[in-house]
C-alpha cells in the first residue's frame, strides 16, 4: 500500500511553552491552497494537531500555536498569535486569528471566525457564519451559528470589563469576569453586589442583547 504523502514536517525550530510543552514550527513539503512548498508555518506540539491530508488546505501560520489534543483540519486556518489547545477542534472553513484562544472542548467550524482577543472554550460550538471577536468570552454550552446570536459590550461595569451574552442550548447565557449563568442569575447577582448605576447599566445592556438575539433561529433546528 502506497504511503500517504505528507503535507508538512516538524522542523528543528521550537519554542518552550509555559506549560513545559515543546512546540515545533512546521514547514510545508508540498504546495496546496495558498501555501507553497518550503513555506514555514506556525507551531504545533505534534502531527496530531494539524491534519496531514492533502484533501484539505488546513494550515497554521505565523506565530499561531496548536497543542494538547487540539485538532485543526479541513480547510481551517489558524494564524496571527492565536492559540488552539485542550481538546478543541477547528475545522471546515473556520478561521481563528489575532490573539484569539479556542480551548477546552470547544468546536469552531463552518465559516465561523474567532479573532481579536476573543476566547471560545468549555463546550461552546461556534459555526455557520458566526463571528466572535473583540474581548468576547464564549463558554459553557454556547451554540452560535449566526453573527446575531452573540452580543458583547466592553468597558462596562465597575471594573470596566466585558459583558458577553450569547445563545446557549437552553437559553441565553451571560459571562462577565468569572461569572457564567443565565440572564436571570446574572441580574440577581448584579442586584446583590452592584450599586444602582451599575445595575441599571447591566439591565439596559441585557435588554439590548435580548432584542438582538431573539428571533435568530439555530440553523440545526
Amino acid at each position: 500500500m502506497k504511503e500517504q504523502q505528507k503535507k508538512y514536517e516538524l522542523t528543528g525550530e521550537f519554542i518552550e511553552h509555559w506549560s513545559g510543552k515543546k512546540l515545533y514550527r512546521i514547514k510545508a513539503l508540498v504546495t496546496f491552497g495558498a501555501v507553497v512548498a518550503g513555506q514555514l508555518g506556525g507551531f504545533v506540539e505534534s502531527e496530531k494537531n494539524l491534519d496531514q491530508s492533502l484533501s484539505g488546505d488546513a494550515w497554521v501560520y505565523g506565530n499561531a500555536q496548536v497543542y494538547g489534543n487540539a485538532e485543526v483540519y479541513g480547510n481551517a486556518q489558524v494564524y496571527g498569535n492565536a492559540e488552539v489547545y485542550g481538546d478543541a477542534w477547528v475545522y471546515g472553513n473556520a478561521r481563528v486569528y489575532g490573539d484569539a484562544w479556542v480551548y477546552g472542548n470547544a468546536q469552531v467550524c463552518g465559516n465561523a471566525r474567532v479573532y481579536g482577543n476573543a476566547q471560545v472554550y468549555g463546550n461552546a460550538e461556534v459555526y455557520g457564519d458566526a463571528q466572535v471577536c473583540g474581548n468576547a468570552r464564549v463558554r459553557s454550552h454556547a451554540v452560535i451559528s449566526d453573527r446575531k446570536m452573540i452580543f458583547w459590550a466592553s468597558n462596562v461595569g465597575s471594573e470596566n470589563g466585558t459583558l458577553t451574552v450569547f445563545n446557549g442550548k437552553d437559553g441565553l447565557i451571560v459571562t462577565r469576569g468569572c461569572f457564567t449563568g443565565t440572564v436571570d442569575e446574572f441580574l440577581s447577582k448584579s442586584a446583590e453586589v452592584h450599586d444602582d448605576k451599575t445595575k441599571n447599566e447591566y439591565k439596559l445592556l441585557i435588554e439590548v442583547a435580548k432584542s438582538r438575539i431573539s428571533g435568530v433561529k439555530d440553523e440545526r433546528n
